[in-house]
């Protein structure tokens, strides 16, 4: 019989790119993780003993904790969460079963950024809403964005220590016929099925090949008038965020659905 407090990898996986995701906590010792550096989408690193360090850390959020094994730790640490009034559960089989599982992916941690502040053009459309989007729902939900002149982007990089993207010369930028949302699938190893099917539709959007995927012109309409909407860069983004939430579940749960009515 299951335990009333732990959640499996498909469970898990249908989760994670949702806006309501729950804080995923890998806790996995130093060693365990040095011999195998990979990280759940979405997760973060945390210490099984600071728990008065990670309980503000979660903002009230429900939790999913993630060891080796799924075994003493995350249930430990999971009991002791629920102990305090909060909602958590423990990864089932923890993270061996996670990597064994041939439907997830695995971030690897060398290509995370230092900092969690990224910096990029101002005035977005397309791909500097779509990044940010991947971003905040499959590598960092804490990840916050500048929007600034074209040409201060390498400079504020520089001096505010953030990384840029969707400019020449950024380690996330356009390559070829791919796009910058190409680019941050290839490094952080996020291709899925629903993932490289909204990749088709950013990039025909982005690029103007609407011929790549029928949806692309929509895309293209809605954030052009979404940039007409508001003046002000974060509060766009904010609301393109709705935008691609939106998108994933078509390109994960409804891309075969029509409407003749």
């Amino acid at each position: 019989m299951p335990a009333p407090n732990e959640i499996t990898t498909s469970q898990l996986n249908r989760l994670i790119g949702t806006p309501d995701c729950p804080a995923i906590v890998d806790i996995c010792i130093d060693p365990d993780f040095a011999d195998d550096p990979y990280l759940i989408p979405g997760s973060f690193r945390h210490p099984h003993t600071d728990i008065p360090g990670l309980i503000p850390r979660l903002e009230g959020r429900s939790a999913i904790i993630a060891c080796q094994k799924g075994l003493k730790l995350s249930q430990g640490l999971t009991a002791w969460l629920r102990s305090e009034g909060m909602r958590a559960e423990y990864l089932k089989g923890g993270i061996f079963a996670w990597r064994n599982d041939p439907a997830t992916q695995r971030i690897p941690a060398a290509a995370l950024p230092k900092t969690n502040l990224w910096v990029t053009r101002h005035r977005p459309k397309i791909d500097r809403i779509a990044c940010p989007w991947l971003i905040r729902r499959f590598v960092d939900r804490e990840a916050r964005f500048l929007f600034v002149s074209p040409g201060e982007v390498a400079e504020v990089a520089e001096r505010f220590d953030a990384t840029p993207f969707d400019v020449d010369g950024a380690p996330f930028a356009h390559r070829g016929e791919a796009c910058t949302f190409d680019a941050m699938l290839d490094a952080f190893a996020l291709h899925s099925d629903p993932l490289d099917r909204m990749a088709r539709v950013i990039r025909g959007a982005d690029t103007d090949r609407h011929d790549l995927a029928p949806q692309a012109a929509g895309l293209l309409a809605l954030s052009v008038g979404l940039s007409r909407q508001y003046k002000d860069d974060t509060a766009q983004l904010n609301a393109g965020l709705t935008f691609y939430d939106a998108l994933y579940r078509w390109a994960r749960d409804g891309f075969d659905e029509g409407h003749n009515a």
